[in-house]
């Protein structure tokens, strides 16, 4: 239901000594093909689907045709896994796997530039984040598993892959999502049939290109785009030993279902609803770049992201004043430019749920305050916002929107903050804010989250396994545990 009253106006930005001039990134690394087929078996061939367009989300422009992969190609993508694992990856030494692994990380390091860039046009995210942060995670990924790659027996887990690996990833990180998933299965000697999101197949098949020039076997990597028909077509393969997916609670309950009964191994990262916890004896300036980075990073597209602020009451005037100056200094707009802190939402249906829920806490009774700022005119926007006057039973307080938005409420005790910390279904991640040791290791012994921050938030490594409780999901990606799911 919309509001019937008007929202407050936004507060304009502070004055600036200077203005940043534009410092575009050039789209010229980046030579886009006109059509994309699926990966094979180590070729690229022609889909039997209708095939979709993929576009800019700062621009709506079409990047590039999509193959759509139907059940017959599922089929045959599953095959080639089936035969690489059999005939050649499972009985390759560990040690002649991790050169692989090496030589992929390697080449990811000399394209980086490339593979930012696209992912940046893809997805809409700030170029300064798939440069600095996503890209160089996913090389890390790829060198930490292919150290794992000659030492399974000391992982306590075994030595024996499962199989073939059926995987769904989600948008919001691309090829991170990719990495975290495939180099951990390919490392344990697993093969892969990967699935990449909808609005963001390209990064997923500039790996396929990778994976050629890295020599890596045919069909050890397979890559099959397309949208909804196509997930479920390859986590409910009979001949899928491991299903692996990332995205909504919603899909992943409906995988779970699919799955039941069968002897399929599978693990589960879903949504959250993260706790960001200040109490008054914080470092507030160091709190407040926590908290930005923590919700506003990546447009909030991240389902770890701190979307719930829960600040004590006697540092919540000032907290909040400070949290508005910096937010009123964060520059929205094109994606490739270095200057840019807020990309574009990374499609127009996520933008609908965003603007649906904002006007649900309007119409709840809270007050909303977003910065003040020129929107491009093309493509998916939302202005950073956040709301105060939230309570617990507020839907945007209970409900992931997946966006640039921020729910604020308050505490006076820790026991209050756990508690109200805990009140979701969700269980991902939370954040602690306080300058008291013993504090942060009792609250994190309470909060029922996979993923504790302790004065930080949103710092992920390749050694450190990461997921949730509840409807959060299962199983751990990551770290030592990480191989958990790919070996028997």
């Amino acid at each position: 239901m919309a509001s019937t009253r008007p929202s407050p106006p936004a507060a304009a930005a502070p004055p600036s000594a200077f203005e940043y001039a534009p410092a575009p990134e050039s789209r010229a690394v980046v030579d886009l093909r006109p059509s994309y087929g699926l990966f094979v078996n180590g070729e690229f061939v022609d889909g039997h689907g209708k095939g979709f367009k993929t576009i800019s989300p700062a621009t709506e422009e079409v990047l590039a045709e999509i193959a759509e992969a139907d059940e017959a190609d599922v089929d045959t993508a599953v095959r080639a896994a089936r035969r690489a694992h059999t005939r050649v990856w499972s009985r390759m030494p560990g040690r002649e796997r991790a050169k692989y692994l090496y030589r992929i990380a390697r080449i990811i390091q000399e394209r980086s530039r490339e593979l930012a860039v696209l992912e940046s046009l893809d997805n809409g995210k700030p170029i300064k984040e798939s440069r600095d942060v996503d890209i160089p995670t996913v090389a890390a990924h790829f060198f930490y598993y292919a150290g794992w790659a000659d030492k399974l027996e000391h992982s306590g887990y075994g030595t024996e892959s499962v199989g073939v690996a059926g995987q769904v990833i989600p948008w919001n990180f691309p090829m991170l999502m990719l990495a975290w998933k495939i180099a951990p299965a390919l490392a344990c000697g697993n093969t892969v049939v990967l699935k990449p999101a909808e609005t963001t197949p390209l990064t997923a098949l500039l790996f396929a290109e990778i994976c050629q020039q890295a020599d890596l076997p045919p069909g050890v990597v397979n890559i099959v785009t397309g949208a909804g028909a196509t997930g479920r077509a390859l986590v409910t393969h009979p001949d899928v030993d491991k299903v692996a997916f990332t995205g909504s609670t919603a899909v992943g309950r409906e995988i779970a279902r699919s799955v039941a009964g069968s002897d399929k191994r599978v693990t589960l990262e879903l949504g959250g609803k993260a706790a960001n916890v200040v109490f008054d004896d914080a470092p507030v300036d160091q709190a407040v770049e926590g908290i930005v980075n923590g919700i506003f990073f990546n447009q909030g597209h991240v389902c770890c992201a701190g979307s719930r602020l829960l600040v004590q009451e006697s540092v919540y005037d000032d907290l909040l004043e400070r949290l508005k100056r910096r937010m009123s200094t964060l520059r929205v707009g094109d994606p490739l430019d270095k200057n840019t802190d807020v990309g574009a939402i990374n499609s127009g249906e996520q933008l609908t749920r965003i603007r649906e829920l904002s006007e649900v806490g309007d119409a709840e009774g809270a007050e909303r305050w977003e910065i003040a700022c020129d929107l491009p005119t093309k493509g998916f926007w939302f202005p950073p916002t956040i709301f105060t006057g939230v309570s617990q039973a507020h839907r945007i307080a209970r409900e992931e929107i997946f966006g640039p938005v921020l729910s604020v409420l308050t505490f006076r005790t820790p026991a209050e903050a756990v508690e109200k910390a805990n009140n979701t279904p969700y269980g991902l991640s939370a954040g602690v804010w306080t300058d008291k040791g013993s504090r942060i290791l009792w609250m994190a012994d309470r909060l029922r989250a996979g993923v504790v921050w302790a004065n930080t938030f949103n710092k992920f490594d390749p050694t450190s396994p990461f997921g949730g409780y509840k409807e959060s999901g299962y199983g751990r990606e990551g770290g030592r545990h990480g191989l958990e799911g790919y070996l028997r």
